[in-house]
């Protein structure tokens, strides 16, 4: 599937497009993977793919992107924005999530995954994007983050409990298209 070594897959072996229904079998197998055995993610229980499904419906179904990065024909990881908070007032922030799939880590992908999904966000109606890093000790995603321009925000504190640990929240943020945002249209979009 990916490289044994640590070496950057190149840009050209990976396609990145929008995800699909039938993608959520793999998306499932690698999210289910970084809940058992990692701290990006605070749950606990690896859902199984009919939640995985309802969950990338409803991104969807909010017109919101969802990719994945493909190398052949398996999937090597996946990103998508979300809704930042349910409030109406927050339509206009998202929220990242970006995972690759374990044996893929380190070569790039996330990267790419990031600059496809940044350039998705900053054609649509958003203007800030948010991640919540899972763990402190999570420096590849914090590494990662900055690469593409996110600043940190704060560090909620020991709010996570996984593995006989307490875990930190890093926040981060990016402004999405222009640095000051422009004011929404008259009907509010």
């Amino acid at each position: 599937m990916c490289l044994t070594t640590r070496e950057t897959i190149p840009a050209n072996s990976l396609t990145i497009r929008n995800a699909t229904d039938t993608d959520m079998d793999q998306v499932t197998a690698i999210y289910r993977h970084h809940v058992l055995t990692g701290t990006a993610s605070f749950e606990e229980i690896p859902p199984g793919i009919d939640e995985i499904t309802n969950r990338f419906q409803a991104i969807r179904d909010k017109g919101m992107p969802y990719l994945v990065a493909i190398r052949g024909d398996v999937i090597v990881g996946y990103c998508y924005a979300s809704s930042y908070r349910p409030r109406t007032a927050y339509r206009h922030t998202v929220e990242n999530s970006i995972y690759v799939a374990p044996d893929c880590t380190g070569q790039g992908i996330g990267s790419l995954l990031m600059e496809h999904l940044i350039a998705r966000c900053e054609a649509g109606p958003w203007r800030q994007m948010i991640a919540a890093i899972g763990d402190s000790a999570n420096h590849a995603s914090i590494a990662l983050h900055r690469k593409h321009g996110f600043e940190p925000t704060g560090v909620f504190h020991k709010v996570g409990f996984k593995f006989d640990r307490w875990l930190d929240s890093v926040l981060m943020q990016r402004p999405l298209g222009e640095d000051k945002p422009s004011l929404p249209g008259p009907t509010g979009q």
